[in-house]
């Protein structure tokens, strides 16, 4: 009995044990599954991420520029839906298969062909290849018409820039084109925004307030399938438009310019002497800013590139001009500020047979008879060279260029808006010897007194200069941006010590235009709503000989590069002044018979537009 029970204690004990074993590895086993069911869990959870990363794509969107408008609120530069076909190369099976049914459906010549092959070759699969940026209608019904036969093709509708008014604001505005390298290297936002098909500003206001117009780009987020095919939209962000930006020119004044110019070389500028405000900024020949915004074709590009007028160059600008005989009202008016002159000095004009003479020189004045004795008011009025020799010897050099830079001339007139622009050259004897390392000579002085040799002017320093003329010798600030916000502390400060000077050479001025024997008289206009005064100037581009003043060939008889530039500077209504202008043409010969005349249109339609310009306003402040 006692061995029976002591063996069956002992197989208890045993069955206890190994019961226990069990159990311990039940709950080891346990343990180590829970484990491994956790890491797997971990796992699937981390190829779920990547998963979503792989099955989610992002595409940014070009950004829409911002529009330019001009005073009344006209778009002078926008934007319009352009057709456009993009290829994502990783969509597609068979690339060249689809390529050359996409070349065969748009009848693509050889080079847009190449083109298209490198460009593919420059992009990641995943990014849009854009086949063409500008597709008829025609031809973009075609594409979406065999959409079933082409996988990863895209007919795109998107928006590009428009410039409804075509070469009227091409010298103001600039131009967009596509983005090239050294675009994005220059600038960060357009580098951050980058997209293919990104148009940039590359010229005039445009390239100036490319950060400003440039917006913001829309981001599309897709759900591709393993092919990379986009499956559905999962969240589209809008991006916001770039900034609208107001000018202060008319359309219809602008317009107007172009008109005048039309077959000239040359610039018109137009501004309020009071606010500043340019009305009108015209140089010509112009060009459509519309042919570079999908890129210009090769021919298009040489009939621009090789016009003898330079349609390229901004005139109003940067062309810089001789003032000729337009500089005379400041001559004459920095003689009497500083006293070397009064209104009756007179000077005998003896013509061609009695020229001045200094240090072995000839001075010539322009008409071979003389003027006779002429004080300051007629010596103006007939724009007699040989009493602004006189004056000019006597004021000096130092002291016109003190005057001439007070009234905006030798320094750029909008600062840094325009990368195009120059500053002219007003000389003085500081100047000479420190860029020429040479001394200033008398003779230098006396054709400076007439606008000729070393200065040099550009068409909207000679509006300014005219500008504050007219509003009585007060300064003002030129703006184009009609929002922007300029220093303006010293804003029309007297830029004269004694006003009746500035109203003698404002009356002399007049007599020019409105009186018989003025250099202007044919171009008057006899109404007191549309009178305006001016000066004429005839610019020569070439030393005159004695041959050629024996020859004195008419103007159509000189070769056109050899012709004197022709220059008329206004400001009108005269009784109530309120505009200026300045017209330069290029080789036109005489200021009076053909600078001039163009000035009679130009004031009539300026002052008609001004009550037009009063009453919007007054409504625009009253909308407020």
């Amino acid at each position: 009995m006692i061995n029976q029970s002591d063996n069956v204690l002992k197989l208890n004990s045993i069955n206890r044990r190994m019961f226990i074993l069990a159990a311990a590895k039940v709950v080891i086993l346990g343990g180590i599954v829970s484990r491994l069911f956790f890491l797997q869990v971990k796992e699937n959870k981390r190829y779920l991420t990547l998963s979503d990363k792989n099955r989610i794509r992002e595409w940014k969107l070009p950004p829409i520029r911002g529009n330019f408008e001009d005073y009344f609120g006209n778009t002078i530069a926008g934007n319009f839906e352009a057709y456009e076909l993009h290829l994502i190369p990783e969509e597609i099976e068979n690339f060249r298969y689809t390529i050359n049914r996409v070349r065969n459906i748009l009848q693509l010549s050889d080079s847009q062909f190449q083109k298209i092959l490198k460009k593919k070759n420059q992009i990641k699969p995943w990014e849009n290849l854009i086949v063409s940026n500008n597709l008829t209608w025609e031809n973009f019904s075609k594409i979406n018409n065999n959409l079933y036969d082409l996988n990863g093709v895209k007919p795109v509708i998107s928006i590009s820039r428009s410039y409804p008014f075509k070469e009227n604001f091409t010298h103001v505005l600039g131009y967009v084109s596509q983005a090239n390298d050294q675009d994005i290297l220059s600038n960060e936002i357009i580098k951050e925004k980058f997209v293919q098909g990104l148009k940039v500003g590359k010229i005039g206001l445009e390239k100036t307030f490319e950060n400003d117009l440039i917006g913001n780009n829309s981001i599309e987020r897709y759900e591709v399938n393993a092919y990379g095919r986009r499956i559905s939209q999962l969240e589209f962000q809008k991006g916001n438009k770039g900034k609208t930006i107001k000018l202060t020119i008319d359309t219809e004044v602008q317009k107007l310019a172009n008109e005048l110019l039309k077959e000239k070389a040359g610039s018109i500028c137009v501004m309020d002497i009071f606010t500043g405000h340019v009305v009108a900024m015209h140089s010509s020949p112009s060009f459509d800013a519309n042919k570079f915004v999908f890129g210009i074709s090769n021919d298009d590009w040489q009939l621009i590139r090789n016009d003898p007028m330079k349609p390229l160059v901004n005139k109003s600008l940067s062309g810089n001009y001789s003032p000729g005989s337009t500089i005379k009202p400041i001559v004459a008016l920095s003689a009497l500020e500083n006293k070397v002159i009064n209104s009756n000095f007179r000077v005998n004009c003896r013509g061609h047979k009695n020229p001045l003479e200094l240090y072995g020189q000839t001075y010539h004045c322009w008409k071979k008879e003389g003027h006779g004795i002429v004080n300051m008011r007629e010596a103006m009025k007939q724009s007699c060279d040989t009493y602004f020799y006189e004056v000019a010897r006597k004021l000096g050099v130092d002291k016109l260029s003190d005057t001439a830079k007070k009234f905006g001339l030798g320094k750029k007139v909008f600062g840094d808006l325009f990368e195009i622009e120059k500053s002219g050259l007003i000389p003085s004897t500081f100047w000479k010897k420190n860029a020429l390392g040479r001394n200033w000579l008398l003779g230098e002085t006396i054709i400076t007194g007439i606008g000729q040799g070393y200065i040099q002017t550009t068409p909207i320093q000679l509006c300014l200069m005219t500008a504050q003329i007219a509003n009585g010798g007060h300064k003002i600030i030129p703006k184009i941006i009609l929002d922007s916000k300029t220093e303006e502390e010293d804003k029309f400060a007297p830029i004269v010590e004694d006003a009746k000077n500035m109203k003698l050479v404002q009356d002399a001025m007049f007599s020019s235009t409105n009186e018989v024997r003025g250099t202007s008289y044919r171009s008057r206009i006899d109404d007191p709503k549309y009178q305006f005064a001016g000066k004429t100037g005839t610019a020569q581009v070439k030393r005159i000989t004695k041959q050629d003043r024996e020859l004195d060939l008419d103007t159509s008889e000189i070769p056109y590069e050899e012709r004197d530039h022709a220059l008329y500077v206004a400001f009108g209504p005269y009784k109530n002044p309120r505009y200026a202008a300045s017209i330069v043409i290029e080789h036109g010969g005489s200021g009076g018979s053909v600078a001039a005349p163009l000035a009679k249109k130009l004031f009539k339609k300026i002052i008609d537009r001004h009550e037009i310009r009063k009453n919007f306003e007054s409504n625009k402040y009253l909308n407020i």
